[in-house]
């Protein structure tokens, strides 16, 4: 991986991962680009409550699939590191259990270049998760597992993330409740585990994808606050977000 991407686009994502990929037909391979006014993951805003800009591609192949996918952060910069993206890289198996229950396997890796996080004794904020998600009707429930120490959290190998999220169509509008419980293993167990929830709608414009999703946590003040300008990244709020399918 290079360093620090401060130019980052969706393109120069795609042509990163699309060099290290055999070749493929067209009708394999799908690509978006997109931007939000806050990058929320799980609940937490990993860019200080800020706008970023964010990209991927997937690859499928029968019940395969693979894909990567970028969003420009702060986070990492705020403790002390040199990270301004965090790349995704995930594959894994799709398929029917019975006609109407479906699962999905696979393995996740978050890589946050040069991330080291100085002040907190260069923890390595990196974290690789397997996971498994079971599908019925509109509802599906996931579970992840870390392999890896989590998000920077020393000690916390085997952390977990239970969520359970449904997807209706309303008159052509997609509405997706959500709810999920962090747990962080280890000395930070306490502070560090936390319960989120959203609802996000979203409309499809040929390609086109707007949505506004209210967000919130349980997280602690304090634990899950920005070193910078003490602002609290689990705080409630709405995020907007569009992006371009194609």
């Amino acid at each position: 991986m290079k360093k620090t991407l401060p130019g980052f686009t969706a393109a120069a994502l795609a042509a990163l991962v699309m060099s290290s990929l055999p070749t493929v037909s067209h009708a394999d391979m799908a690509y978006n680009i997109g931007a939000t006014t806050d990058y929320r993951y799980r609940g937490i805003s990993q860019t200080r409550l800020k706008p970023a800009l964010q990209g991927g591609l997937d690859y499928t192949n029968g019940a395969f699939y693979a894909g990567a996918w970028a969003s420009q952060i702060k986070w990492i910069k705020d403790f002390g590191g040199d990270a301004s993206v965090e790349i995704d890289l995930y594959g894994g198996v799709k398929g029917e259990v019975t006609k109407d229950l479906t699962y999905d396997v696979g393995v996740l890796t978050y890589q946050y270049p040069s991330n080291k996080l100085k002040p907190i004794g260069g923890a390595n904020a990196n974290t690789t998760e397997v996971y498994g998600a079971l599908t019925y009707g509109p509802g599906t429930l996931k579970y992840s597992y870390a392999l890896t120490d989590t998000f920077g959290n020393f000690d916390s190998k085997g952390s977990y993330y239970l969520d359970f999220s449904a997807t209706f169509d309303v008159g052509g509008i997609s509405v997706v409740p959500h709810v999920g419980y962090q747990k962080i293993s280890g000395p930070y167990s306490g502070p560090g585990s936390y319960t989120d929830y959203s609802l996000t709608v979203s409309k499809d414009f040929s390609g086109v994808v707007v949505s506004g999703a209210l967000v919130g946590t349980d997280a602690d003040k304090t634990f899950y606050s920005s070193p910078v300008n003490g602002k609290k990244l689990g705080k409630s709020g709405l995020v907007l977000s569009v992006k371009y399918n194609f």
